[in-house]
Order: structure tokens, then C-alpha cells, then sequence
């Protein structure tokens, strides 16, 4: 019988915190139905498409099997990876799983690196031996690595292995550990060569299929803008103010990323705060739980965080940058439309390049994925209207409002109408709004890319997604902020601005500081997000060594000195002075 929740497994206590370090607490359908079988002992064969999450089915049972009396450098688990990149990608998971483990630790051996810097981690520690065929044949062969105790092994991707030639390798391998090893095999598809190896290597294996369905909720509408580069901040700007959401996560691919965002949007006013891997975990349940009290409305994440978020009011999801992988793509947006409600997906792209990795996305989820014209000033005001015209009517129907028909019949005995005075309210209500930006896309032709990617162009720019860095990055200072300046600006001339003179300001003072790590950022974020006092109200704000200083408005010293006695910053509690 299969197990949803990682709580629920027999896993040790140190392990288990990593699991919840990670963020993990759902189980994936192969999870779910391989884990048990594997703490049970069995040899398995899982069949389920890519990114389906075979890495932790299969690797935190192989934490859980390690014997920790065994000296460090005895091999007890090897998995067998294709290529290098996977081969990282599954021993970097893996030891994130074993942080809290003492003296459990998972190393990469492939082509393509020094053998003898391999050599030298291994001597140190190799319980978990992550590698490619060629280079563990490698080892073998210069008696580098010993596989005589190992307790299991682990065929990953193992029709990938068979295409790129492996095939005598792994049976090489495989003859060479012992007989009554646990051997657990994964494959999308199972060819005559592979079902050959485990009748050959596997004892009864317990065959487990997932079926390869769309990969996303039916409940999620999933929509993508195209962007002119340089604008990704003022369109989710526009799209925030278009559809008003009152719990949103905005995901992107770097922790710089999302730090800078947390200003930036804290500087138009929103509430917003930021969720990676930087974080303690004290301080990231600190903000889940916040998110969930209803404390900001919008939290913004790297994907390391995606699989840990149950909230389940979420409205909308927003892809600032497009994911590094597409399984990252089905966790991102299946934080929306839960427990029977309908939710939103809306991803950022800028050009061709990356309108082709959305419809390989596209591909792989199985689904569509529309495209929608970025919303006008128009569009937005047009949907104010509506909205504040339905709230009117249902407050009328519920409220009785005689009391008021005496002070407007004294209004229309003037130069006003009551044609005037309803419009006027009107205005009043949607002034507090900034107005928006109109966007001319670009056609996708050469000259348009050349002309959008060259030099000139400054701001936001999408993650790089194999790498991660940003694209088209400037030396000048306002681009390594993010944004740019001649957007800036017109943002700036487009909110509503409030100006405080030194006279309006008063200082209050926390006692965190530089030896606590504390930066600006954390300063702004956590005043904005737990006050609602935009960022862009608070003054200088001064980290010395244990104490800072910040200038805030004196008609919101009191909710700023309020919120701040309630919360912690980077997991510490702190005195707050006036």
C-alpha cells in the first residue's frame, strides 16, 4: 500500500529533518508506491517518466540503509547514472536529505574531472557512490573503489544508460557486488536489454508503473505573457494590480533574484517576502506561517522551496523566471488550485528562445499553455471600475444608507450633480492606484532580437536556464539592482507619492546587527510585510555591530514598534527601543 505523507515513513530522526529542510511533504505517485517496498527490502522496477521525483524514491532509502558502525570509506550504496549532470544532480539532493546525518555523505565520481580529486574524496568518505558507468569502471579497474559490501544498487535512468552504450558496463558492475545486494532499477520505458538485466540481476522485483498523464491540475488556467526585455518587473507590476490577488507565490531561479524582488515590490507597496535555501529553517517556517496567517500576500521563492509550501488559498502563481527544469514547472504551479478551487499560472518569457523551452514545458506537462496580451492601463482601470461598481451595489443591498441622503442633497445644492458627486467617489476610491505603464512587445524576428539584447538595454533579464546567472548582465549599478533606470523612473513619476520631510520622521532601533548577519533587505522586508507600511515610507536604516537604527514615519512609529516586538528576523528575537 502506498504512503502520501514522508512523515509517515520509518525514517530516522535526523533524516526525517532533512526531508523537512528540504521542504518536502507530500510524496509523488512513484514515491508513494516504491518507498515502502524499498525500506521493506525488495528489489523494484519503477517506470515512470522523467522528473516524476525518482531521486528521493530511491535515495532516502539508501540514507536510511546505511550502517553508520561501518568505517566511512566502505562503499554501501552505488547508483548509476547516465551522465554527469545527473549523476550531480542526485548526489547534491541526496546530501541535502543526510545534512542532519552524522557521518553519512554522498560523492559524484564522472568523467570529465581528475580522477586523482576523486580519489581523495573517497578516501575520506564514500557510503554513497554517485557515478557514471564509465568512470566507476574506472575506479574498479585501478582498485580505487570497492564494491564488495555494498548493500545496494541503483539503476537510474536506466533505458538512458542503454541508449548511450552502457550496457556491458552495468552488467560488469553488477557482477562484480554482491549477490545478495538490493538492486532497484528506474526507467521511462523498459526494452528488451533492460528487462534482460533484471531477469538477470534481480531477485522477484516488485514492478511499479506510473503513468505517463498530463502532469498538471485541471483546476490551474495556465496562460503566459511575452515580455519586451528590460519590463519584467513593471508587467507583474501591472498583472499584481490587474487581478489583486490576495495570496500569490512568484517564483524565480536564483536567491538574488528573489531578494532584489522582495525590494523592489516592497517599493511599489506590496508586501511581500522572500523564501530560499539561504534561510534557516527557523526563519523559512517563520514566513510559511506568516503566509498562511494572512500576515503578506505575496511570498516570493526559489524552486528549493516549491515542494514545501501547503498552503492552500494560493490564487495565483507567477513564473518570473521560466524553471531551470520542467518538472519544476508541474511543482511550481501545483501549489495553486487545491482543495477544489480554481487557480491561476502565469509565466514571464522574453523571446524565441525562451517561447521554445515553454513549449517543450508545454510537451512535457501534456497541457497548453495560452498566451495573453499584457493588460493596458485601460484594461486595469476598466476591471477597477467593475469591481468597485459590484461592491457598491452588494453593500446596497445589504446596508440601509438613509443617513447620507441629507449631506449629498446638500452637495447638489451647489455647482455639483449627483451625476458629479457619484463620479467623484469613484475617483476617490481608484485614485489610491498608481497607473500603469503601456508595453509594446516586440515582433520575434532578427532584427527585433538584435536590437533587444544589445547593450543598451538594461534590467531585468531571465535567468540563464542551465546555468542560472542572469542573461545580458551590465556593470552599471542599476542593472546589477535589476531594474531599469529610464523604467525606473517611469514608475517612479507613476506612483502615488507620499514625500517625508526629517521633521515627520523618527528613529526607533532593534537589537540585531552585523554579527547577527542582518541586511537592509531583511530590515525592509520584515517591516513591510508585517506592518503594511510600504517600503519606500522607511528612511536611513543604519546596521551596526549589534544594534540598528531605522528612520521611520512618526504616524506609523506605533504599528512599525507594534509588529516588530511580535516577530523575528533570521530566526532571532530582538529587543525594539524608541
Amino acid at each position: 500500500m502506498s504512503i502520501n505523507h514522508f512523515k509517515e515513513y520509518a525514517f530516522s530522526e535526523e533524516l526525517q529533518r532533512g526531508i523537512d529542510d528540504v521542504g518536502f511533504t507530500e510524496a509523488t505517485d512513484i514515491q508513494a508506491e516504491t518507498i515502502p517496498l524499498i525500506l521493506e527490502g525488495h528489489d523494484v522496477i519503477g517506470q515512470s517518466q522523467t522528473g516524476s521525483g525518482k531521486t528521493a524514491a530511491f535515495g532516502l532509502p539508501a540514507i536510511n540503509l546505511i550502517d553508520k558502525k561501518l568505517n566511512r570509506k566502505i562503499t554501501q550504496v552505488l547508483v548509476l547514472s547516465p551522465t554527469r549532470e545527473l549523476a550531480l544532480q542526485s548526489c547534491e539532493e541526496i546530501n541535502k536529505f543526510a545534512k542532519h546525518e552524522k557521518d553519512i555523505k554522498s560523492i559524484a565520481i564522472y568523467g570529465g574531472e581528475a580522477i586523482d580529486r576523486q580519489f581523495t574524496r573517497m578516501r575520506q568518505s564514500c557510503q554513497i557512490v554517485v557515478g557514471t558507468p564509465g568512470r566507476i569502471m574506472d575506479h574498479m579497474n585501478r582498485k580505487t573503489l570497492d564494491l564488495s559490501q555494498v548493500k545496494m544498487v541503483v539503476l537510474d535512468e536506466a533505458d538512458e544508460m542503454l541508449n548511450m552504450g552502457f550496457i556491458d558496463d552495468i552488467k560488469t558492475i553488477l557482477t562484480n557486488t554482491p549477490a545478495e545486494r538490493q538492486t532497484i532499477l528506474f526507467s521511462a520505458t523498459m526494452p528488451p536489454a533492460i528487462l534482460a538485466i533484471t531477469k538477470q540481476f534481480q531477485k522477484d522485483p516488485k514492478i511499479i508503473k506510473v503513468k505517463n498523464t498530463q502532469l498538471t491540475v485541471d483546476t490551474t488556467e495556465q496562460y503566459y505573457f511575452d515580455v519586451p526585455r528590460g519590463r519584467k518587473l513593471d508587467v507583474l507590476y501591472s498583472l499584481l494590480e490587474l487581478y489583486q490577488p490576495n495570496a500569490s507565490i512568484i517564483f524565480c531561479n536564483t536567491k538574488k533574484m528573489v531578494d532584489e524582488l522582495v525590494t523592489e515590490l516592497g517599493a511599489f507597496g506590496y508586501s511581500a517576502q522572500a523564501l530560499h535555501g539561504d534561510m534557516k529553517q527557523g526563519q523559512r517556517t517563520q514566513v510559511m506561517n506568516s503566509f498562511k496567517d494572512g500576515k503578506f500576500k505575496t511570498l516570493i521563492a526559489t524552486d528549493v522551496a516549491a515542494r514545501g509550501i501547503d498552503v492552500n488559498n494560493i490564487e495565483i502563481v507567477f513564473n518570473f523566471d521560466l524553471p531551470q527544469e520542467d518538472e519544476y514547472y508541474v511543482h511550481r504551479i501545483g501549489r495553486t488550485g487545491r482543495a477544489g478551487k480554481t487557480g491561476l499560472s502565469i509565466t514571464l518569457i522574453q523571446g524565441n528562445k525562451q517561447l521554445s523551452q515553454l513549449k517543450n514545458i508545454m510537451k512535457y506537462t501534456k497541457c497548453k499553455i495560452d498566451k495573453k496580451e499584457i493588460p493596458t492601463p485601460e484594461d486595469i482601470n476598466e476591471l477597477r471600475i467593475k469591481q468597485l461598481s459590484e461592491k457598491i451595489t452588494e453593500y446596497m443591498t445589504k446596508h440601509k444608507n438613509d443617513q447620507y441622503f441629507k449631506a449629498i442633497e446638500k452637495m447638489t445644492g451647489t455647482e455639483y450633480s449627483i451625476m458629479d458627486i457619484a463620479a467623484g467617489m469613484f475617483a476617490m476610491s481608484l485614485d489610491q492606484n498608481p497607473k500603469i505603464k503601456s508595453f509594446k512587445v516586440p515582433t520575434h524576428d532578427s532584427d527585433s532580437e538584435q536590437r533587444y539584447s544589445s547593450r543598451s538595454r538594461k534590467g531585468y533579464q531571465s535567468s540563464d536556464r542551465s546555468s542560472g546567472r542572469y542573461a545580458d548582465r551590465s556593470s552599471n549599478r542599476s542593472s546589477e539592482r535589476g531594474y531599469d533606470r529610464s523604467s525606473s523612473r517611469s514608475s517612479e513619476r507613476s506612483k502615488p507619492k507620499k514625500v517625508y520631510d526629517d521633521k515627520d520622521m523618527v528613529t526607533i532601533s532593534i537589537s540585531l546587527g552585523k554579527d547577527d548577519h542582518l541586511t537592509p533587505n531583511q530590515v525592509v522586508g520584515a517591516i513591510a510585510g508585517e506592518s503594511g507600511v510600504p517600503g519606500r515610507f522607511l528612511g536611513a536604516i543604519k546596521i551596526n555591530k549589534n544594534k540598528t537604527t531605522i528612520d521611520v514615519p512618526k504616524e506609523h512609529e506605533s504599528k512599525i514598534v507594534e509588529c516588530l516586538q511580535t516577530i523575528r528576523i533570521n530566526g532571532k528575537k530582538f529587543d525594539v527601543n524608541q
